[in-house]
C-alpha cells in the first residue's frame, strides 16, 4: 500500500514531462533566432509549464525569459474592468452612470451611454480608429480619443441595443477611472491592483512620460518573409484599451487574485464573469472585461507585433496564457491545444 502514492506521483510526472514535450512541439515555431514567447500552464496555482522561446529582441538577440513582458493589447481590458468594479464597491462610481457625467465634453447624442454599455461593448460608439485623420502621423493619447469622440455625432446603433466591440469604449473608461479616482490612470493601477497584488514588473505604459518597461518584448511583423520590427502604430498610445505590459510570471499573480477576495469581492468577480451579452460570435458572449465560451473565460489581444490570450478553465482550476511578439498566428487555437492534457489529467 505504502508503494501507491509512489506509483501515483510517479505517474503524474510523467503526464507532466509528456504534456511538456507537447507543449514544445506546439511552440516550435517559436524557438530560434524568431519573434518568440511565452507560455504558462497553472493547475491549482502551481505552475505546471513555465517556458518561453525565441527571442524579445532580434536586433540585440537577447532572449525571451518568463519574465519578460509583452504589450498586452487587450487583454488589458480586463485590468480596466477590474478598475470600474474597484471604485464601483467604493461608491465613487455606479455601473449605470452616464459617461457624459464623467466626460461632459462628448455630444449629447451620448447621454445615455453607461459605463455598464462601454463594459460589455454595448456603446454603440464610433470606432476612434476610424476617425484618425488620414493625414496624421504622431499617435494618439486617451484624450485625442475624446476629442474625436466629443465631435461625433454619429452612433453605430442606440447604446445596450445591440454589441459591437468597441476600444473606444475602453479608452473613455480609463478617463472616467482617473476622474472618479483623482489619480492618473498609471498611477491608479499600479497602487489598487499590481502592487497590492506583487505584479511589480506590470505597468500602463506611456512613451516618453514615465518609467520604460524593464524586461519589453518588442513586437515584430513577417514582411516578404523577413522579420521587421513593427512595434508601435498610430493608436498604441492609448490606454484603457490596450496598454498594460506584462509577464506571464505577473499574470500568475493576477489569476490567483481572481480566485479569491484580495482584490474584488465575489460580487464583482461574478459580475465579471456574467455573460452579460451574445457577441459577433454564436459561441461567445461579454462579461466585463472578459469573453465567456463554454467552461471558459478567456481574452485574447492584438495589437502591431503582439498576440496574446489568457484562457482560464475555473471550475478545474486550470489556466493557460501564451504571450508573444509577433503579429501571427492568434493563439487562441494554441492555448486550447496545450490544455488539453492538462485538463484531461485535472481531478
Amino acid at each position: 500500500m505504502r508503494l501507491l502514492p509512489i506509483v501515483i506521483a510517479l505517474a503524474l510526472c510523467l503526464c507532466a514531462c509528456r504534456a511538456s514535450s507537447d507543449v514544445d512541439r506546439t511552440m516550435q515555431g517559436y524557438s530560434g533566432d524568431v519573434p518568440g514567447a511565452s507560455v504558462l500552464v497553472l493547475r491549482d496555482g502551481v505552475a505546471l509549464v513555465r517556458k518561453s522561446y525565441g527571442m524579445a529582441e532580434l536586433e540585440t538577440r537577447r532572449a525571451a525569459t518568463p519574465a519578460t513582458d509583452y504589450r498586452l493589447a487587450s487583454v488589458t481590458k480586463q485590468f480596466t474592468a477590474a478598475a470600474i468594479l474597484l471604485l464601483r464597491r467604493e461608491g465613487k462610481l455606479g455601473l449605470d452612470d452616464s459617461i457624459r457625467h464623467w466626460l461632459p465634453s462628448l455630444p449629447a447624442e451620448d447621454q445615455t451611454i453607461t459605463l455598464r454599455q462601454l463594459l460589455t461593448h454595448t456603446s454603440g460608439l464610433i470606432d476612434y480608429e476610424d476617425l484618425i485623420p488620414a493625414d496624421r502621423t504622431t499617435q494618439l493619447d486617451d484624450n485625442d480619443v475624446l476629442n474625436l469622440l466629443s465631435a461625433e455625432h454619429r452612433l453605430y446603433f442606440a447604446p445596450g441595443s445591440a454589441y459591437r466591440y468597441s476600444n473606444s469604449g475602453y479608452v473613455l473608461l480609463g478617463l472616467a477611472i482617473e476622474r472618479a479616482s483623482g489619480q492618473p490612470l498609471p498611477a491608479f493601477l499600479k497602487q489598487r491592483i499590481f502592487e497590492p497584488l506583487g505584479m511589480n514588473h506590470t505597468l500602463l505604459y506611456q512613451r516618453g512620460a514615465g518609467p520604460e518597461v524593464a524586461e519589453r518584448a518588442f513586437g515584430y511583423s513577417q514582411e516578404h518573409g523577413a522579420w521587421v520590427r513593427t512595434d508601435q502604430d498610430l493608436t498604441s498610445a492609448t490606454r484603457g484599451d490596450g496598454g498594460v505590459y506584462s509577464s506571464i510570471d505577473d499574470l500568475a499573480k493576477w489569476d490567483a487574485a481572481l480566485y479569491d477576495n484580495r482584490l474584488l469581492d465575489a460580487k464583482s468577480r461574478e459580475e465579471a464573469f456574467t455573460p452579460h451579452t451574445p457577441t459577433d460570435d454564436p459561441n461567445v458572449r461579454y462579461g466585463y472585461g472578459w469573453r465567456i465560451t463554454g467552461d471558459t473565460v478567456w481574452h485574447s489581444g492584438e495589437s502591431i507585433g503582439f498576440r496574446n490570450v489568457i484562457v482560464r478553465w475555473p471550475k478545474q482550476h486550470v489556466t493557460v496564457i501564451v504571450l508573444s511578439n509577433r503579429n501571427e498566428p492568434e493563439p487562441y487555437r494554441m492555448a486550447l491545444e496545450i490544455a488539453g492534457p492538462y485538463l484531461r489529467s485535472a481531478p
